[in-house]
C-alpha cells in the first residue's frame, strides 16, 4: 500500500512518518483546563494528533442496575455501564474549543464516534476523519453512516475475527468510504504483548488492501516501535499528564515522558528500516579499508613457492581478495617480498 491519505494537514502512508495519536480518553478527568493541557503536551511531545470520545452515557447505553449491565473489571467492576460512562465521557460542550485549542497549536484533532447523533456532531465541528472503536465494528449501519461523509475511516479491529473484519470494511467502502485504515488492537485493559500478534499487521494489509496501525493497550511503548518495522502507518496510545491523576484510562495510558520517547524511537526505527540497500553505504566506505587482503606473512625469496605458511589472508585490505588465495597457492614468486607487503599480480608468477 503506497497510496497517501490525507488527514488534516498530514499525509499517511507512502514513505510518509508513522501517525503518532495521543488518545485523551477519559484522563482530562472531566475537567476542562486538563483537556487544554493534554493537548498542548501531547503537541510538545512530538504527537501528530490527539483523540477524544465523543459520546453520552445515554447515547451509549441504558440507565439499569442489572446484570446485564454490571461491569467486572479490577479497575471498572462494582459499577454499571452508565455510570462508568458518566464519569469519563467527554462534556459535548468542550468540543469546538478544544478543536479550535489543537488548530492553533498544529496538532490534528478528532474523536471516536459511537452513534449517528456524534458522528453529526463531529461533522458540525470539522474533524478531518473518523473513527469507530473496536467494540462498534459489529454496528454496520454506523459504520456505514460514518463512511457517508467520504472522510477516511479508521477502524479498530480487537476482539473481530476476519470475518467480521471483512464485513465491517465492505459495508464502509459500499457507503462511500474511500480511504479505510484498519488498527490492529487486543481490547484489554491493559493489554499483554503476546496478546498482540502484530505480524496480523502484514496478513491485514495484504488481505484487505488497505493501511494498517495500531491501537496499543500495552503498558510501556515497546509494542508500538515494535509495529513500525511491520509497516504500520498510525500508533493510537492512551496519554495521560500523570497516572497518579486517577481516570478511568490513567491506569493503562502513558505519561508525557513515555509519549515523548515513544515519538523519538519510532522515528529512529523509521530511519533505521530505510530501503532496500546491498552494498557500501556512504558512512561504510572508510571501512571497507579494514577488510582482509592477502599479505606476505614471511620474507619471500624470488623463486619461492607460496604457500599457507607465508602468505595469509589478514586485514587490512590493500592486497588481493582472499578468494584468490587458491589460484596463488604453489605459484612461485616473480619477486623478492618482505614480510607485511601487500600481494599483488606483479609478484605472482604464471
Amino acid at each position: 500500500m503506497n497510496r497517501e491519505i490525507c488527514i488534516g494537514n498530514r499525509s499517511i502512508g507512502g514513505r510518509n512518518p508513522l501517525f503518532v495519536v495521543a488518545e485523551i480518553s477519559a484522563n482530562h478527568a472531566q475537567k476542562f483546563d486538563r483537556a487544554v493541557e493534554l493537548i498542548n503536551k501531547a503537541k510538545e511531545c512530538g504527537a501528530d494528533a490527539v483523540k477524544f470520545q465523543t459520546y453520552t452515557p445515554d447515547t451509549l447505553t441504558l440507565d439499569i442496575d442489572s446484570k446485564y449491565f454490571q461491569i467486572e473489571h479490577p479497575e471498572w467492576g462494582g459499577r454499571t455501564l452508565y455510570s462508568l460512562y458518566q464519569k469519563a465521557h467527554t462534556p459535548w460542550k468542550w468540543f469546538k474549543k478544544l478543536k479550535e485549542t489543537a488548530d492553533n497549536v498544529g496538532i490534528v484533532f478528532f474523536s471516536t464516534a459511537f452513534d449517528r447523533t456524534s458522528v453529526d456532531f463531529l461533522e458540525g465541528i470539522g474533524v478531518p476523519v473518523h473513527k469507530i472503536s473496536s467494540f462498534e465494528l459489529v454496528d454496520l449501519p454506523l459504520i456505514e453512516y460514518a463512511a457517508k461523509t467520504g472522510k477516511p475511516l479508521i477502524l479498530s479491529t480487537g476482539m473481530a475475527t476476519i470475518a467480521e473484519i471483512r464485513e465491517a470494511v465492505n459495508a464502509a467502502r459500499k457507503a462511500g468510504a474511500k480511504e479505510v485504515i484498519l488498527l490492529k488492537c487486543a481490547s484489554s485493559y491493559p493489554a499483554v504483548p503476546e496478546d498482540m500478534n502484530l505480524k496480523t499487521i502484514l496478513h491485514m494489509k495484504e488481505f484487505f488492501k488497505s493501511h494498517v496501525g495500531l491501537s496499543d493497550h500495552t503498558l510501556g511503548i515497546e509494542t508500538s516501535i515494535a509495529a513500525v518495522s511491520l509497516g504500520a502507518v498510525m500508533v493510537e496510545k492512551h496519554f495521560t499528564l500523570s497516572r497518579k491523576f486517577k481516570t478511568p484510562d490513567s491506569f493503562f495510558s502513558i505519561e508525557p515522558g513515555e509519549l515523548k520517547q515513544l515519538v523519538k524511537s519510532v522515528r529512529i526505527a523509521e530511519r533505521a528500516l530505510g530501503k532496500i540497500q546491498y552494498g557500501p553505504v556512504e558512512n561504510e566506505k572508510k571501512s571497507m579499508a579494514f577488510r582482509k587482503s592477502l599479505f606476505a606473512a614471511e620474507d619471500i625469496e624470488k623463486g619461492e613457492v607460496f604457500t599457507d605458511s607465508n602468505i595469509r589472508a589478514v586485514r587490512p585490505a590493500n592486497g588481493l581478495k582472499p578468494k584468490c588465495l587458491k589460484t596463488i597457492l604453489g605459484k612461485k614468486a616473480r619477486k623478492k617480498i618482505r614480510k607485511g607487503i601487500p600481494l599483488d599480480r606483479t609478484h605472482v608468477g604464471k
